[in-house]
């Protein structure tokens, strides 16, 4: 017998998709909400460190919704957790209300900079440079030139103490009336802001083209080039933010990098990234 209890979806309705799997309610339980990965990604291993993490997330004094149990839902795992009452993401509202553009980005910078200050459990969650250090030495379809252009900038990084989300953007952040709650938090750790910052700059610039980026933040190619442009003038204080855009660039394409730690990579999306980093190195390197 599983050590986990086994879920009926049926009697599960889905309100919600993310780029990483699905949620769904039940009104035998109105105060819960499931979880479930996509079957790509949908591992015991990966669903059981996304339980841990977001309870240590929780232990920071961070605000994340209340995790309950690992259930198993037929062949994949998932999470039960406290539902968010009346959630709703930044991206949402922006899709929803793209007057408030700038204000949620205003809003996501705030609590971005909290987040940056926090103390991390070093014992518990991993430090983003070594990640990155570990994926320089495995990353594939860049030049042995362009890898040690990385790695020379990879060694100047410090590996500060403080808190980094792993999947900073928008829709990661929500709001239940004004109270905000991080979400997806499995690739939570620490080391420099600029990290996450750079995942951002990345979504809002160069994904923002991306049909598929577009739908899963439910915003248009201008509106996010818009929110990057409030945010940051919000985190810099400047309206000429272009020496903060040149170092987030140079962090995006650590991100790609990085995809290597986070998952799995086909080999189309092995050549993706290869794509991309050229042209990000060529931009903000050279």
């Amino acid at each position: 017998m599983s050590e986990y209890k086994d879920i009926d979806l049926s009697s599960w309705t889905q309100v919600g998709q993310g780029g990483n799997g699905f949620t769904y309610e039940n009104p035998s339980h109105p105060g819960l909400i499931l979880k479930v990965d996509r079957k790509q990604i949908n591992t015991l291993e990966f669903v059981k460190h996304e339980f841990e993490v977001s309870r240590a997330v929780e232990r920071l004094g961070l605000p994340t919704p209340k995790m309950h149990e690992m259930v198993r839902v037929g062949n994949l795992y998932g999470t039960i957790s406290d539902r968010i009452k009346d959630k709703k993401s930044l991206s949402r509202i922006c899709h929803d209300e793209p007057q408030r553009i700038e204000e949620m980005a205003q809003v996501m910078c705030s609590n971005g900079k909290i987040l940056f200050s926090t103390k991390c459990d070093t014992d518990f969650f991993p430090s983003r440079k070594e990640q990155l250090m570990r994926a320089l030495d495995k990353v594939q379809f860049i030049s042995r030139k362009n890898r040690c252009i990385l790695k020379d900038f990879a060694l100047t990084i410090q590996d500060i103490k403080t808190c980094s989300h792993g999947d900073f953007n928008m829709g990661n952040l929500v709001l239940s009336g004004d109270k905000p709650i991080w979400i997806d938090l499995d690739r939570f750790g620490y080391g420099d802001p600029m990290f996450d910052l750079g995942h951002l700059y990345q979504i809002c610039n160069v994904y923002a083209p991306m049909k598929q980026v577009q739908d899963i933040f439910h915003m248009t190619e201008q509106q996010l080039h818009l929110f990057w442009d409030a945010f940051a003038k919000a985190y810099t204080g400047h309206d000429d933010h272009s020496e903060f855009d040149c170092q987030a660039g140079r962090f995006a394409c650590l991100d790609m990098i990085l995809r290597y730690e986070f998952q799995k990579c086909s080999l189309p999306e092995k050549m993706f990234f290869g794509v991309y980093i050229r042209r990000l190195i060529k931009s903000f390197y050279l």
